[in-house]
């Protein structure tokens, strides 16, 4: 009898990534990128990665070896004589394969830093992973590529060419999609220099609207496409949240499908977390009082362990829904609220809260840029965490705040709604995990908060909801069992 598809030997798999944590972290792909390899592991997937040659990245690779040098196609000159690397990535426990192109990665500013050839950058990442899957590395061939968002997404393109030119299967694909609204638009004159047949620039390809679209490849040439939730996956189906790919996803609907986002325990967990003043549990949660007065002292806010704190951990942006926090503030602060920030965005929104904290800095606290033992340290400590997004493909915060008992605020979107159940007088005793609106308005957070700040002054209540929030399981281990689901699809 042929093995079920979850029982059978795990494939070959190269994840292919911009962004790794601890080494790399802009948003919540690093955080994936970090975690799920290391889940799928234990279910006998053979899984390496394949990063860009960031300097992060680079400082974090152990005792390299020269793979191969790189003869990338088009007019990727720069990274002629480049060099594919492979070593340990300590800091997070996996090993990978990283494109030394200094031209191309070592340089100041941010990762993504568009300097009129980010094209190319990324295209070389995409070309790289395909030529993994072709025998690049003699000693260990993909069977399987895992690309992730659009910096990644021209890997199935290079690799269905590829296929093509040598009239056999090399392997199989699948695309993750991360945020939809961020796509990888070029202009149509910068095709030719990807190196791609030039039938890949058609409707049924790379063309978009007269633009070259990365995330438009990696929709339509993988055996299948996931994104990081169910809610995320059916929205991006419709006009609304689809930003023009909704007709393409539609019309692969039957390859699509939603998977929860995972928190890396190893990281995020109130009881071993390293970062914090004081650990604590569902079954304890003394220790969380401890690092609601920490706080406070850090930030300057009144030592009132009865002010209900609200945080946010947030780029700051209009997509965020910011700029309804920045409107609730004043009511909030009036009901006895207080507020802390950690973040940095849109310059105008950054002015906005800074001046709001300067003018009331006993009740509101900002920090701007990021700090991850800090955003620890803000997530213990506070008892609300607000997310109000227009849309939300998963959100990991919100997550963050289950596990440490930081009851979310979230609107109904993408995987807030999949993972936070509204707290109501008929749920209080069953389901309830924090509180939920649907308008994407001010009133509408001002009148989920103030539900918040009611049970807040019911302690037992809050206690009973918090535990329940604590007890929830969002690790990876049920994520990466539909992961390894999906691979054995693909590949068959």
């Amino acid at each position: 009898m042929m093995p079920a598809i979850e029982d059978a030997p795990g494939p070959r798999v190269l994840q292919v990534c911009a962004e790794i944590f601890p080494l790399l972290k802009t948003g919540g792909l690093a955080d994936v990128a970090g975690a799920l390899p290391l889940a799928l592991q234990p279910l006998g997937v053979d899984v390496r990665l394949l990063l860009p040659g960031f300097e992060p990245i680079l400082r974090g690779l152990e005792a390299p070896v020269v793979v191969a040098t790189l003869q990338p196609p088009g007019a990727m000159q720069a990274a002629h004589g480049a060099r594919l690397l492979y070593g340990r990535l300590p800091a997070c426990g996996l090993w990978g394969y990283v494109i030394d192109a200094p031209a191309y990665y070592r340089r100041d500013g941010a990762p993504y830093e568009e300097r009129g050839d980010n094209h190319l950058r990324f295209a070389l990442l995409g070309w790289t992973a395909a030529a993994l899957a072709q025998g690049l590395d003699p000693f260990w061939r993909a069977e399987l590529l895992h690309a992730h968002d659009w910096h990644a997404a021209l890997a199935p393109a290079y690799l269905r060419a590829a296929e093509a030119a040598q009239h056999r299967r090399l392997a199989g694909c699948v695309y993750t999609v991360h945020n939809l609204a961020y796509q990888g638009m070029y202009g149509a004159h910068l095709f030719g220099e990807l190196g791609l047949p030039g039938h890949f620039y058609s409707v049924q390809g790379l063309e978009f609207h007269g633009h070259v679209n990365f995330m438009k490849a990696g929709l339509h040439y993988a055996d299948r496409i996931s994104t990081v939730s169910p809610s995320y996956a059916r929205e991006i189906q419709s006009p609304e949240q689809g930003c023009g790919l909704d007709g393409l996803l539609r019309s692969r609907t039957a390859a699509l499908t939603g998977i929860l986002n995972g928190v890396d325990t190893r990281v995020w967990d109130p009881a071993t977390d390293a970062h914090l003043p004081a650990p604590y549990d569902g079954a304890d949660l003394g220790g969380k009082a401890t690092c609601k007065q920490a706080l406070q002292a850090e930030l300057g806010l009144a030592g009132d362990a009865h002010a209900p704190l609200l945080c946010v951990v947030s780029r700051l942006a209009e997509q965020k829904g910011l700029h309804l926090v920045l409107q609730a503030l004043p009511r909030l602060v009036e009901a006895g609220a207080q507020f802390a920030l950690l973040g940095s965005g849109d310059a105008w929104m950054e002015a906005a809260f800074r001046e709001f904290a300067q003018a009331r800095p006993r009740q509101v606290a900002v920090r701007l840029g990021y700090d991850e033992p800090f955003a620890h340290r803000l997530i213990a400590g506070s008892d609300l965490i607000l997310v109000p997004s227009r849309y939300e493909p998963c959100g990991l915060t919100q997550l963050y705040g289950l596990r440490y008992g930081t009851l979310p605020v979230v609107r109904r979107v993408g995987g807030l709604a999949d993972t936070v159940a509204d707290t109501r007088l008929e749920t209080l005793d069953g389901e309830a995990t924090g509180f939920v609106f649907d308008a994407f308005d001010a009133e509408a957070l001002c009148a989920a908060v103030r539900r918040a700040l009611a049970l807040h002054r019911r302690p037992a209540d809050w206690a009973l909801v918090q535990r329940r929030a604590m007890a929830q399981r969002w690790d990876w281990e049920g994520p990466a069992r539909q992961y390894r689901q999906l691979y054995r699809h693909a590949l068959h």
